[in-house]
């Protein structure tokens, strides 16, 4: 079996060893040659919007990659496209800036109408339109979505859409924006994920009629931002799937935002390991290398460990995700695992370049940045903590 396939049976999944897509990844490498750390750190100070890589990867199809052919895009399975954003972190990249345009789409793949598929993915494929803006999140409810209050009421061919959300990222550089918001009160369903549906919102035909965002700044530069709706008016025929649903259309994608991401972090640990040796190996303190101390190598060698087995995980779930097998336990652990390897790695890089890691201009403070953030979006490890505990284990619900 080669590096990009795996045998799937009704009995078992099978998945391969060694670098998968190696064609693929080489391809992003190159791209990533023309964007290095530092172009990386220019962008970072400037709190600005890499649109030069973007339109990049854009252009290469490989934001693309989940599109299926018949719309334009790549039609590759999840752990290519899983491989792309591995790449861009393992770069010293930050594909934060573009995954979304992946996995968002999905929802509209999924439960989108033929018109609307039509309409959207084929310009999402050719990069002419982005869609990289997810509202979910509100100041009042957090990771609780079931309670958001944003509000769609129907009005003849119209919506009206009142509310707000917050850490909205890219929404600036977007032009479409997938939106969650309840269309029935909650006081007013059997089920409290009843209720909630799912509309496209058209950015610029919506900004100042109705829609204003506004950039939050945050401790990383994630482009990110708050959103206000007022008496927004979209077209009924921007809902996607049936009134009321949506709150299981967008946890449809989420085993693959959760594969994503752990790939994600995956990369970013490795950038840090390589870059941590590289510089344990070259800097000299008392006349000898710190990397001969071991202080310095078991802190390194044990964030290696953990992110073998983060990757491990990821492929597994990967895998079962490409089968269509169940796969929210282990998406979710590939999630934990790859964050917690990506900050280890990180506290052990800046701890082996001691103050220069403070220094912007070795870019360790950007990475290790970015690598906290994964602990907390898209999703926190306590919550993934307490999906293992009541659906794997079998413990009592917590919350």
């Amino acid at each position: 079996m080669s590096d990009d396939q795996a045998t799937v049976s009704n009995e078992a999944v099978s998945m391969s060893l060694g670098e998968e897509f190696p064609d693929i990844r080489e391809a992003v490498r190159r791209i990533c040659e023309d964007f290095p750390p530092e172009y990386w750190r220019q962008v970072d100070e400037r709190e600005g919007y890499p649109t030069e890589f973007v339109e990049a990867l854009t252009n290469a199809g490989f934001l693309a990659a989940l599109i299926p052919e018949e719309y334009g895009g790549a039609g590759l399975p999840l752990r290519a496209a899983a491989a792309i954003l591995e790449e861009v972190n393992a770069s010293g990249g930050t594909a934060n800036v573009c995954h979304a345009q992946m996995y968002i789409m999905g929802t509209l793949l999924r439960h989108g109408s033929d018109a609307q598929k039509r309409k959207y993915l084929p310009e999402i494929a050719s990069g002419n339109i982005r869609l990289q803006a997810f509202g979910v999140t509100e100041p009042t409810t957090g990771s609780d979505t079931t309670q958001l209050k944003t509000r769609a009421v129907r009005k003849g061919d119209k919506y009206v859409i009142n509310g707000q959300k917050v850490w909205t990222s890219r929404a600036l550089h977007s032009d479409l924006m997938l939106l969650i918001a309840r269309t029935t009160p909650i006081e007013e369903v059997k089920k409290r994920v009843d209720g909630l549906s799912t509309f496209i919102v058209d950015i610029r035909a919506s900004l100042g009629k109705g829609l204003d965002i506004r950039p939050l700044k945050a401790m990383t530069n994630h482009n990110t931002t708050e959103v206000f709706f007022n008496d927004l008016e979209i077209p009924a025929e921007n809902l996607i799937g049936e009134e009321g649903k949506g709150f299981r259309y967008i946890l449809d994608g989420m085993n693959a935002e959760r594969v994503l991401t752990s790939y994600q972090g995956v990369g970013n640990a490795r950038w840090l390991i390589k870059t941590a040796v590289n510089y344990a190996k070259e800097r000299i303190v008392f006349g000898r290398q710190i990397g001969k101390n071991q202080g310095i190598q078991f802190p390194i060698a044990k964030a290696h460990v953990e992110t073998e087995a983060a990757a491990l995980m990821a492929r597994k779930a990967a895998a079962l995700f490409e089968a269509g097998r169940p796969c929210g336990a282990e998406a979710n652990m590939a999630k934990l695992l790859a964050a917690e390897a990506s900050w280890n790695a990180a506290e052990a890089a800046m701890q082996t370049h001691g103050g220069f890691g403070f220094a912007r201009e070795y870019h360790v403070e950007r990475k290790w940045r970015e690598a906290r953030l994964g602990r907390i979006a898209p999703v926190s490890t306590n919550l993934i903590l307490a999906f293992v505990a009541e659906h794997v284990l079998g413990l009592p619900r917590s919350y």
